[in-house]
This record gives C-alpha cells, sequence and structure tokens, in this order.
C-alpha cells in the first residue's frame, strides 16, 4: 500500500514538475517569458505587480498591472514564481493590497527558463566538443594524487583546494559529454538526409573526416591515462571524501550537492572511461565515429551510383520553384506543361474507326462524341485483342436499307417539286410543308447570288428539275399556305416551272438573271 502511495506522490510531483515548462507554449507566451527573464536577471528578485509592469515598459514590453497580475498568478500556479511576502510602507489600501502581491521567482522556475533561453539561443549547426578537457582532466587527476600523496606522508592537506579540484573534474567531465552527446545528436540529423549533396555535403564530409578523426585521436589519447589516474586515486577515495566532508555544507537532506561528494559520482566517472558498467565512453565514441563513417560512405555510393536514380533532386526542385515565383500566369502553366509533361485533354482522332468524323484534333472532350475505351484497355493497359473473333457483318442489308431510304427522300422531293410545279404562281397557292421547305431553299439560294434582286431572276435546279422565277414588284406580294402556317413574300412574285419551261407573263425581263444548280 505504501508503494502504491509513493507511485501516486511521484506521478503528482512530475506532473507539477511539468507544469513548469507550460508557459513556454502556452498563449501569451512572450509576456511570460518577458515575465520570466526580468525575474531571473537579477539575484534575490523581489518584485510586485506594478514594479515588474515598469520594469517591463523600460525594456520595451508594455502590460499593465492588471495583467502583469494575472499572468504573475498563472507563473504561480505553474510553479515558475512564487509568492513573496514584504511589509511596506503605502499611502492607501489599493497600494497595500498589491504590495502584498509581491513575487520571486522559484528554484526550479530558474533553471527552466535557463535552460529553455539557453535552446531558444543555441544555433543549429554543430556544437563543438570540448576535448581539450581530457588533458585538463588527467592533470587535475594527478593534482589530487599529489595532494593526496603529500596528506599520507604527514603534510596538512587544503580541502579548499581539494575541493575546488574535485568540482573542476566533474565538471570538465559533464561538459565533455554534453558536448559529444549534442555533437553526435546533429551528425545524426545530417546523416538521416537523403538530400544531402553539392556544397553541404562537401561540409559535412570535411567535418566528418577532419574533426571526428581528430575528437577520436584525442580519446584514444586522454583516455587510458585518465583511466589510470582514477586507478591511482581509488586507494586514497576515501580521505578524499573525508576531507571534502570537513568543508561546511548544507545540512538539509534535500539539498542537492556538488558533483565528486559521493562515492557513487566517482565510480560513475571512472566506468565511463574503464567500461565497468558495460561498454566505456571511448568504445563507445568510436563505434559512433564508424557508424557515421560508414553511413557516409553509403550516402557517396548512392550519390556517385551509374544508374542516377540515388542522386537527390532537392537543388532541382529548388530551382524549379524559384522560376514558378518569378514567373508570371502563362509562363507558369507552360513551366508547368514542360516539368510535368501535363497537357491540357485533347480529342486524338481514331481513323477510320472515328463515330463522328466531325471530331477533330481542337474538339474539346465536352462536346465529342465519346468513344468506348476497351475494359481491358481501361483497367489493364493491354491493348491485346480477347476472346473469339467476332463475324464480320453482312452489308446487304444496310444497302438495301439505306437505297430504300435515299429512294424514300427522292419521292417525297419529287412530290414536293410536282407541288411548286403544278402551283405554277404560288401566289394564294396551297401546299404541303415539304413543298414549303424545298421553296425557301431555293429562294435562299437565289436572293443570295441576286441580294438587290432589281429586275427578274431565275434559279434553276437541274437535280430538281424545277425552275424558280422571282419579279419584284414593289406592291405585290405572294402568299403559300401550309398547314403549319402561312409565308408571306413581299415585293415579289414567285413562280415555280419546271425546268425548262418557260414562266407564263408574269416575267417582269424578257431575259432574266438565271442561276444554275
Amino acid at each position: 500500500m505504501s508503494a502504491v502511495n509513493e507511485s501516486v506522490q511521484d506521478g503528482g510531483t512530475t506532473s507539477a514538475r511539468l507544469d513548469l515548462f507550460r508557459y513556454l507554449t502556452a498563449d501569451l507566451a512572450a509576456d511570460y517569458r518577458a515575465i520570466m527573464t526580468l525575474f531571473t536577471s537579477t539575484l534575490l528578485a523581489d518584485l510586485s505587480a506594478s514594479e515588474v509592469s515598469e520594469a517591463l515598459a523600460e525594456r520595451g514590453t508594455v502590460l499593465s498591472v492588471d495583467d502583469v497580475t494575472t499572468r504573475c498568478e498563472q507563473l504561480e500556479r505553474w510553479g515558475n514564481l512564487v509568492r513573496g511576502i514584504r511589509d511596506a510602507r503605502v499611502a492607501t489600501v489599493q497600494d497595500y493590497v498589491r504590495s502584498r502581491a509581491r513575487y520571486q521567482a522559484s528554484k526550479l522556475g530558474v533553471r527552466v527558463h535557463r535552460e529553455a533561453e539557453a535552446i531558444v539561443a543555441a544555433g543549429d549547426g554543430a556544437r563543438e566538443v570540448a576535448r581539450e578537457l581530457l588533458g585538463a582532466t588527467a592533470e587535475t587527476l594527478d593534482r589530487i594524487v599529489a595532494r593526496m600523496t603529500a596528506a599520507s606522508d604527514g603534510r596538512p592537506v587544503s580541502a579548499e583546494a581539494l575541493s575546488g579540484d574535485v568540482t573542476t573534474v566533474f565538471n570538465n567531465q559533464r561538459l565533455f559529454s554534453d558536448s559529444v552527446r549534442d555533437f553526435y545528436a546533429y551528425v545524426n540529423t545530417v546523416l538521416t538526409r537523403y538530400d544531402l549533396a553539392g556544397e553541404e555535403y562537401q561540409q559535412f564530409k570535411r567535418l566528418l573526416l577532419d574533426y571526428i578523426d581528430l575528437l577520436t585521436a584525442d580519446v584514444a589519447r586522454h583516455a587510458p591515462v585518465v583511466a589510470r589516474r582514477f586507478t591511482a586515486l581509488e586507494p586514497l577515495l576515501d580521505d578524499v571524501l573525508a576531507a571534502m566532508a570537513t568543508l561546511p555544507t548544507l545540512a538539509d537532506a534535500n539539498t542537492e550537492r556538488l558533483p565528486g561528494r559521493t562515492r557513487e559520482d566517482w565510480e560513475h566517472v571512472r566506468g565511463w572511461y574503464t567500461g565497468a558498467d558495460g561498454r566505456s565512453g571511448p568504445e563507445t565514441l568510436r563505434l559512433a565515429a564508424d557508424q557515421a563513417l560508414g553511413q557516409l560512405l553509403a550516402n557517396t555510393k548512392r550519390m556517385l551510383a551509374s544508374a542516377g536514380t540515388g542522386v537527390s533532386r532537392r537543388a532541382d526542385l529548388l530551382k524549379l520553384a524559384s522560376w514558378f515565383d518569378d514567373a508570371d500566369a502563362d509562363q507558369a502553366h507552360a513551366l508547368y506543361a514542360a516539368a510535368f509533361g501535363a497537357y491540357p485533354a485533347r480529342h486524338l482522332l481514331g481513323g477510320p474507326e472515328e463515330p463522328d468524323p466531325r471530331d477533330g484534333a481542337t474538339t474539346s472532350w465536352w462536346a465529342a462524341t465519346p468513344v468506348e475505351v476497351p475494359l481491358s484497355l481501361r483497367e489493364r493497359g493491354d491493348r491485346g485483342a480477347r476472346g473469339r473473333t467476332s463475324s464480320v457483318p453482312d452489308p446487304g442489308l444496310d444497302r438495301v436499307r439505306l437505297l430504300a431510304e435515299a429512294q424514300s427522300e427522292a419521292d417525297a422531293r419529287a412530290a414536293a417539286v410536282g407541288e411548286l410545279v403544278a402551283a405554277g404562281r404560288l401566289d394564294g397557292a396551297q401546299v404541303s410543308p415539304a413543298a414549303l421547305g424545298l421553296l425557301l431553299g431555293q429562294l435562299t439560294r437565289l436572293l443570295a447570288l441576286h441580294p438587290q434582286l432589281e429586275a427578274t431572276a431565275r434559279a434553276t435546279d437541274t437535280d430538281l428539275g424545277l425552275t424558280l422565277t422571282a419579279a419584284p414588284e414593289p406592291t405585290a406580294s405572294t402568299t403559300l399556305r401550309t398547314t403549319d402556317g402561312d409565308l408571306t413574300v413581299h415585293g415579289l412574285v414567285l413562280e415555280v416551272t419546271a425546268a425548262g419551261g418557260a414562266a407564263d407573263g408574269g416575267a417582269a425581263s424578257p431575259e432574266p438573271a438565271e442561276v444554275l444548280a
């Protein structure tokens, strides 16, 4: 039961610690960061909301006292600020209330803000490895061993100087480990990029070949020396810890002590060099360097592949994007068609099997006659013929049908011609709609050739065997009656005769203009 309670308590503590990071991504994060920067810029900052508002205004951030009060209360709930109480002499009750609401940055709030600002200010490139600290660590360990050896000979040892050397050793180790971890994290990020090419690839290649080789050489030279110093210090370690224990320190059990004050800290650092807990740090670095160089060689092989498929197209696409950015609408359409082979839909002629020969290459798909695409071609892209060969249809029946249709049309046309010829002068004649349509066609052809029609004109159609005579008379008109309605032509006297026959006395000109068709 106690274990469950401890787990719940740890979960609550973790959740409360995570709340410390909320101000970095919350709404109004800029205001929260400005307030935290103000509180962490000086030691023992104890500010009221009005003081915070005035200080922020001097830095270019304008926030009212009420807004600052709201932000500070929220930061207090997240644990970044704590309430500070200080007696103050004020003139009004409102000033007294405000003076009671003073804030200070919490310990974890200061640490979170310091790390967050460091990350924001960090660059995107590689971080140099503090490789020079390896040699400095070996020299510092030599001094510690010398101090303790002198103490064993009865000479007094300076606990302050010994503590400084111990702190230096652990700080150097932490800085070196952090810089190595950051450097290989950057290397791994770059190695996973498939588009690495050109000058960027050359720079990264020099980084790996030169810097990693230098780093590996330093580790190979100094790590054994440091490991031997730790081995020499091992019999003296209890004396070292006892000497540092004589220094004044904080008595609180929750105090975070400096590194190197416990045997576990020493064992952990010594294990990094000797591999007592598994793989040593130098061995891990060598493996990481080998892996990075192997990945670099793989990328090189990909770029130099004869097939050319391994070359990144990132630079080409960026150049194409710049062309699109500079092009107008027409140029962009032409560029898109040329780059991606995407053209507007066109109707490709199907040859003798074209359903409608009126559809051409310029006919839109929307207006063209639908073309039946075979199932195998539509779904599988296979143009091969499938199934049995179909029998060739007999065109005899179609020929008979077409001849019958043509004969029927010729008979209807001859009947219409007969009606018009029988009518002679057309004014007042009763004809069929087919005869009227035939007359309108002949009259249109005649007027197209004689638009002014100042004298009698004739139009003869030898195929139909009729002649249309039109005589202009301003006061006359010709009216034909059909079942579909009446047709009146003003200013013309119309007469239809058989081809070769002469119109009766209605012709106004003895030699009218005649058109043959």
